[in-house]
């Protein structure tokens, strides 16, 4: 939106897709890997000098704000990575606005087991005076969390939205209508349009509202009910959803998704599941496998930059499926992508085909087909 509306803007998200520096990009365009080099290597050695001993998340973050700062932009978009209160990126002071997405359970070991200690983490990037706007489908325990919080800090006027501005824009209802949007896409193309609009009035104040809405009908989120061609990979004509939903929450989504749109009347889906170890494999599954479903596990490889993350063992993932009831055909495949996807391909035969679970599944998707069409 902010780019559509000609607004200079960065963006820091994690983690990283395909490459370690395209989760930084100026102006809707990746930053290059020489630039990233350099700026890291910098912030590396003042972090050493400094005997600081910052994490590798830290070093990032401090990355992209650095070549953020020297592109000048005007304004940057800035995902948390964990949680909130004690992210790295929450060492921001005075953003134009605070935007808190769903509530759901996730990262349980270190923000909480409950949604109302989850929230009290997302609530920590709430600043005094500074607008919120939070999604109001989250559950109201957790909404309560977050009005209490900002009310404590003195934040600007919380907006719950889709509850308090759903509607009323002509452009956006037409736009949800033109194109089927699922509730969720609704919703976050909400949150974003009254965000970006809190923060344009403090940046541009002479700019028109409707000029945010020239591109969102252009959006494309790689990973997200997105359409992939394996011709390359394993000559499969038919399209395949690829998406990183990882959590019960994404998967409810993605599974709604699946079963109102892909899902053909009395076949199977098969499914090219990874997923982080840590992660709720059967609750996962519960959303996603039908009884007669065909499922290949698969690990996914190491992830450049975060040595911390791991793969499940992918018989954890089948055990985990079979306890829930599907009988399908099954496949380990283990550490090998291009076999997993090959055998889905093959048990398929052209009936629907899912590669869910893990957002670091989807990078080595995306990196393996960038490969082949390089070859």
């Amino acid at each position: 939106m902010l780019h559509a509306a000609n607004i200079k803007t960065g963006r820091f998200t994690s983690p990283h897709l395909i490459d370690r520096w395209d989760c930084i990009t100026i102006a809707e365009r990746t930053v290059d890997k020489s630039l990233f080099c350099e700026v890291e290597e910098m912030v590396r050695s003042r972090d050493s000098n400094a005997h600081d001993k910052a994490s590798e998340f830290e070093i990032l973050t401090a990355t992209a704000f650095e070549v953020l700062t020297r592109a000048r932009v005007d304004i940057g978009v800035i995902e948390v990575g964990l949680g909130g209160k004690e992210d790295a990126t929450n060492i921001i002071e005075d953003p134009l606005v605070t935007v808190v997405t769903k509530i759901g359970t996730d990262h349980q070991t270190i923000l909480g087991d409950t949604v109302e200690a989850i929230a009290r983490h997302k609530a920590g990037i709430f600043k005094h005076g500074v607008p919120c706007v939070v999604d109001s489908t989250s559950q109201e325990a957790a909404l309560q969390v977050l009005r209490r919080t900002a009310q404590e800090v003195e934040a600007g006027p919380l907006l719950q939205v889709p509850l308090d501005h759903g509607h009323g824009n002509p452009t956006l209802e037409a736009l949800f209508k033109d194109h089927d949007m699922e509730p969720h896409q609704r919703t976050h193309i909400l949150i974003a349009y009254h965000a970006a609009w809190l923060a344009v009035q403090q940046t541009a104040p002479m700019m028109q509202a409707s000029a945010l809405l020239a591109g969102v009908d252009q959006v494309c989120w790689p990973g997200r009910l997105q359409t992939v061609d394996l011709t390359t990979l394993a000559g499969r004509a038919e399209p395949v959803i690829l998406d990183g939903a990882h959590n019960a929450q994404s998967a409810e989504i993605l599974a709604s998704y699946v079963n109102k749109k892909v899902r053909l009347r009395h076949r199977p889906v098969t499914w090219v599941v990874g997923v982080s170890a840590g992660k709720n494999i059967r609750e996962l599954l519960s959303f996603l496998a039908q009884h007669h479903d065909n499922i290949v596990a698969v690990e996914f490889g190491p992830v450049d930059g975060m040595p911390w993350v791991s793969a499940a063992d992918a018989a954890l993932i089948l055990d985990d499926a079979r306890s829930l009831g599907v009988v399908g055909s099954m496949k380990n495949a283990g550490p090998n992508v291009i076999d997993a996807i090959q055998w889905a391909v093959k048990i398929a035969a052209g009936d629907p085909m899912v590669i869910a679970g893990s957002l670091y599944l989807v990078s080595d998707v995306l990196r393996l087909l960038r490969q082949r069409k390089a070859e």
